[in-house]
């Protein structure tokens, strides 16, 4: 073989190996990667699950009676909020009338209201949870409509299986009861518990500090049920809460009366905002008058710093 026909062997081999090699370092590389692509389109898109929101129905029957309500509008609330959505449906309007007109005929029944709330809103009420402050929006709204306090008792209770809209509106998270009270001594067993309930905040009222020229709430969970505690004690036997502004000695007398008052009137506002009514609250001043702690001192003068919550 001649040395130009080896010559020209060598390079058909070399194209040929070449050629061998792309096809399996890049052809098949590029087939494989397409096939994989072509898996990962393929697979199944994960959508994220939208629960459905739940929808109560406004019902209130009489077991023991002739009164049945069921309409599909109900009282609606935002996420973390007790407060009412407005405006309420007409219908739900003309069923709280329907309710009035037979509670006040039938002064041995009353309305159990169940505040229903889930375990991750954020309770910013000063009941000692959200479900119950919402049933005290009802009661208020009821006692507004002229259903007798004195035959609504409010209860919270936790379900998380309650789900808002889109919007986080929850509705109807509720449940309403009517109750038939035909044993005597029980009532009378009740009234005596709640009077002991009543006697215990008027001997040990829920007091509250500031600092010096601010007038902030915060609440303990003990403090909570003292108020919830306090509302019972307004519905059930018709008392008033009273609140007293007091100050330490820094500044002026006059200045720390007024002071005083403002104090009892910010945590006014601030029961009310939270649905107790106004006009079951009386507000007045002792200023600097009645100190509990020497003045002398800053722990002293933080103790005297007070407004004092109570029933008369």
């Amino acid at each position: 073989m001649s040395k130009k026909t080896s010559y020209l062997l060598g390079i058909i081999l070399t194209i040929i190996i070449g050629t061998i090699l792309y096809y399996f370092l890049c052809c098949r590389l590029h087939h494989s990667a397409e096939n994989n692509n072509s898996k990962t389109d393929n697979k199944t898109e994960v959508k994220p699950v939208i629960k459905q929101a739940t929808k109560n129905a406004f019902l209130v029957k009489d077991p023991k009676g002739n009164f049945s309500l069921a309409l599909n509008n109900n009282f609606n609330f935002k996420v973390a909020n007790f407060s009412i959505l407005e405006p309420v449906s007409t219908d739900l309007e003309q069923g709280v009338v329907r309710l009035k007109d037979y509670l006040i005929k039938n002064p041995s029944k009353t309305v159990d209201i169940v505040g229903l709330y889930k375990s991750n809103e954020t309770n910013n009420s000063v009941y000692p949870n959200l479900g119950l402050a919402r049933a005290n929006s009802i009661k208020n709204y009821l006692v507004l409509h002229g259903v007798p306090s004195k035959q609504i008792d409010t209860y919270g209770r936790l379900d998380d299986s309650i789900e808002p809209d889109t919007q986080n509106t929850l509705f109807g998270p509720l449940k309403m009861n009517l109750i038939t009270h035909d044993d005597p001594a029980k009532d009378v067993s009740d009234l005596e518990a709640l009077k002991k309930v009543c006697q215990h905040i008027k001997d040990s009222p829920l007091t509250l500090h500031f600092k010096t020229g601010q007038a902030a709430i915060s609440l303990t969970n003990d403090q909570r049920q003292k108020i919830a505690d306090i509302s019972h004690c307004v519905d059930k036997l018709e008392v008033k809460i009273k609140i007293v502004g007091h100050t330490d000695n820094t500044g002026n007398a006059d200045k720390n009366l007024i002071l005083g008052k403002q104090r009892a009137e910010f945590a006014k506002s601030y029961l009310v905002k939270n649905g107790i009514l106004a006009n079951t609250i009386t507000t007045s001043s002792k200023g600097q008058m009645v100190p509990i702690a020497d003045n002398k001192t800053a722990e002293g003068r933080a103790e005297n710093r007070r407004t004092v919550i109570t029933i008369e």
